[in-house]
């Protein structure tokens, strides 16, 4: 398995990890209170949703685009 692919896996589980945990922190009080004075949530909440997303795009994209490629030789 290529670094690439091992890199690409890696980033893929740890940014649906991060999205997890900044779905579930939306449900918090303190989230719930900021979105009602404020009308959006905290900074952190963000960056772990969208970081998160971003992360596992990327994540995805190594891993789909790793694969062996054939060798020509001449």
């Amino acid at each position: 398995m290529s670094a690439q692919r091992i890199l690409g896996i890696a980033l893929l589980v740890v940014g649906v990890i991060l999205a997890v945990i900044g779905l579930q922190a939306t449900d918090s009080l303190g989230e719930r209170l900021s979105n009602t004075f404020t009308g959006h949530w905290s900074d952190k909440t963000n960056f772990y949703i969208v970081g998160g997303i971003a992360a596992a795009i990327i994540g995805l994209l190594l891993t789909a685009v790793s694969g062996s490629r054939p060798v020509i030789k001449a």
